[in-house]
């Protein structure tokens, strides 16, 4: 019998559990490498006195067959169906999204309404000709001033840079094929084909949250055989004639090296590259500089009062605070909370890791959030019980003007490694969702295994796309 390859997974986020199920599938010897206490990556749940707290809002939907079976056999009927309601805080005001007209029109007032329909209709016909930038690509397909009002404030929270300043890339992946016309014709012709993601109403969700899921994955991977190893820093990524050959990590109390056959990497690919020794050429090293990560915060609370409002989560377009998203985990599954006459929300901030937002003390971010959520006429400051904050890095890869060139040097250069693939959101630089990201790891698992899978054009190719996103 033909003796089975030993794999170095990187990450045990959702691409390297994907790849690991995959490997162990075909009987495949496999250790998952995880710097993190618990698997999940940015996907994973936060266990907080019988409490549940996502780092984010995380849907569960997926095109690909696969993907869905692997989720339903994984959780069964722990993996519920969910009623969407998402939309967007702006001016004092909700607004649905997917858009209705009467809410929209109420909102906006006829004569703003009236604005935005003539500013359509002139970015049709006087088009904004640098369409490689977020603000001309949107500008193109929704008119200036329904991107003043919906998506400037919100996209330069996120992404911290000028909407001029940032690729078109991120926008097109995200909200394909939608424009004013089609969100206007699906509130009044609903499109039921579910071909158009963001425009669904429900989605799946674990009961305890998108942790549950990966918990379970993990939990499979061990009692298969297979090896996954908490707390472990990566120091090292060796390599030798075109090959890697060994990973060297650090954990608590000791040094270990994982010598394998074949290797997977779901790291952030700067810090891939950053790893490598012998060190690569400096223009790898500067292109790999040239790569940034957004990263945010989360301030999880927990508040004395039952319902606050019925979305899952909230888009907070609203310019005077620094809020992006709330998140009511309630309304994702109510066993998310233990105490149902509680709320418990999840206050985002986007930001840089290591700049004056991130630095600041837990305290004072917890009442700048309960300030804020005042403001905006949430939630009492009053109401607050307990909470706490997560920091969470390289959570979104950064699509500023050129950062394609950088991303291919560094794609060509670690090609060399035949027996290395990078899978996932940080591992990729894209933007995946969690059904890309494991599709990815599965993919470079049958890679081992013999067959010839192109991982780079998932999320690219038509089959794959999701055609429209907001998360």
């Amino acid at each position: 019998m033909k003796r089975k390859p030993k794999v170095i997974i990187l990450g045990a986020g959702p691409a390297g559990l994907g790849a690991g199920i995959e490997l162990l599938s075909k009987k495949a010897r496999i250790i998952l490498l995880e710097k993190k206490n618990q698997v999940g990556g940015i996907s994973k749940t936060i266990n907080y006195k019988g409490n549940y707290f996502d780092l984010g809002g995380h849907r569960f939907f997926t095109k690909s067959k696969e993907i869905m079976d692997l989720w339903q056999e994984t959780l069964g009927d722990d993996f519920l169906e969910r009623k969407r309601l998402s939309r967007i805080y702006y001016q004092n005001k909700f607004f649905f999204y997917p858009l209705k007209p009467a809410n929209a029109l109420f909102n906006l007032g006829l004569f703003t309404s009236l604005e935005v329909l003539f500013s359509y209709f002139k970015s049709k016909i006087f088009p904004k000709k640098d369409e490689e930038t977020f603000e001309g690509w949107v500008t193109n397909r929704f008119g200036e001033k329904l991107f003043n009002i919906f998506f400037k404030t919100y996209t330069e929270k996120l992404w911290g840079i000028p909407c001029n300043k940032m690729a078109a890339q991120w926008v097109a992946q995200r909200i394909r094929g939608l424009s004013l016309f089609s969100a206007i014709k699906n509130a009044f012709f609903p499109d039921r084909s579910g071909k158009i993601k963001t425009l669904i109403d429900r989605f799946h969700y674990p009961k305890y949250g998108p942790g549950m899921m990966y918990q379970k994955m993990g939990e499979n991977i061990k009692s298969q055989g297979g090896g996954i190893l908490l707390n472990h820093n990566i120091q090292k990524i060796i390599h030798q004639d075109n090959k890697i050959v060994a990973v060297k990590t650090q954990s608590k109390d000791k040094i270990l090296q994982q010598k394998g056959e074949y290797f997977i990497s779901t790291i952030p690919l700067p810090l891939l590259v950053e790893k490598l020794k012998p060190s690569p050429p400096s223009k790898i090293l500067e292109a790999a500089q040239n790569l940034s990560f957004r990263s945010f915060l989360v301030v999880n609370v927990i508040l004395n009062v039952k319902d606050l409002f019925p979305d899952n989560w909230l888009y907070i377009h609203s310019p005077e605070v620094k809020l992006g998203r709330i998140q009511n985990y309630k309304n994702w599954s109510e066993d998310m909370i233990k105490n149902k006459e509680f709320t418990s929300l999840g206050l985002e901030y986007f930001c840089t890791e290591g700049d004056e937002f991130w630095s600041k003390k837990d305290q004072d971010i917890i009442s700048l959030a309960l300030m804020e959520l005042e403001k905006i006429k949430m939630a009492k400051a009053s109401h607050f019980v307990e909470g706490f904050v997560v920091r969470v890095p390289n959570a979104y890869p950064i699509y500023y003007l050129g950062y394609e060139e950088h991303l291919q040097m560094i794609r060509d250069y670690l090609s060399q490694f035949k027996n290395l693939q990078t899978v996932g959101r940080g591992g990729m630089f894209r933007y995946n969702n969690m059904d890309h990201s494991i599709l990815s790891g599965i993919y470079a698992a049958r890679n081992i295994l013999g067959a010839n899978y192109n991982t780079w054009e998932i999320n690219v190719e038509k089959e794959y796309l999701e055609e429209i996103k907001s998360e």
